[in-house]
């Protein structure tokens, strides 16, 4: 602000256009609010295990102070489930226990989720040039004059589990799509959490493909972590996680997450 007080004070008198462009600057800047360095924001993506299918219940609804979501209208609402909201049936998910845990750290921060997960979606469409990486980018640039970025969580794999094809190229995409975060988020360093699928789920044939990949990303990658599904239920369906594992899994990534930002 004192550079562009400089200019004014400097500005030769017959200039007069550039003094009143000058002055309308000075008065944008000094009205526009910067984003709080203690709003952090975290960024929900993947498939249908990352939006929740849990069975809602009255303590999911609870309002938790300093623990906000950003609903489809991109406002800052408190974060009661289901947060997601790709699908009718959207229901507990991971992200809600993971906003708990995460303010549980530090009493001065509040955490935003910003959820973007869609049910039933391959990793293509989470590329850099796909439709749903465009979608999630946009509102987590909307989020972001509120607050900072601080990690991804990444839940998916199953729509890519089914066949060989696209089974043994995931590792590659999936280090494309972090690679493509990173940069575009933060410059190449935020945190990524990535959680293993369902032991339940055995219908893809090629599904220990898919959980390699995503395993094996820490070792290859910088600033990820791995989070372990060991001992999480169904919800009957055989596919997907049920209320209670679902915040389980909160905790976990919760605790990988704390890890990288360290």
């Amino acid at each position: 602000m004192g550079l562009v007080f400089q200019l004014l004070r400097s500005a030769p008198p017959l200039n007069k256009m550039r003094r009143i462009f000058l002055s309308l600057f000075a008065f944008v800047v000094g009205i526009l609010p910067a984003a709080d360095a203690d709003f952090h924001l975290y960024l929900l993506i993947g498939q249908s295990n990352m939006a929740g299918r849990g069975k809602v219940e009255l303590k999911d609804k609870v309002v938790v102070p300093r623990v906000l979501m950003l609903n489809k209208a991109n406002e800052w609402v408190p974060a009661v489930d289901p947060i997601s909201f790709d699908k009718t049936i959207a229901g507990v998910s991971l992200g809600r226990t993971f906003g708990i845990e995460m303010a549980k750290t530090d009493p001065k921060v509040k955490i935003g989720l910003i959820p973007c997960a869609v049910g039933g979606t391959p990793i293509r469409r989470w590329q850099q040039n796909g439709d749903l990486y465009k979608a999630a980018l946009k509102r987590a640039k909307i989020a972001q004059k509120d607050g900072v970025i601080k990690g991804i969580l990444w839940h998916q794999g199953e729509s890519d589990s089914g066949k060989e094809e696209t089974a043994k190229i995931y590792e590659q995409q999936l280090h494309a799509m972090v690679n493509a975060w990173q940069w575009d988020l933060s410059g190449g360093d935020i945190p990524i959490v990535v959680g293993e699928m369902g032991h339940f789920y055995k219908r893809a044939k090629f599904k220990h493909v898919v959980d390699a990949a995503l395993k094996a990303l820490p070792s290859k990658v910088k600033h990820a972590a791995w989070v372990s599904a060991e001992g999480l239920n169904h919800k009957g369906d055989v596919v997907h996680f049920n209320a209670t594992s679902y915040r389980e899994f909160g905790k976990r990534y919760a605790a990988k997450m704390q890890v990288l930002i360290k």
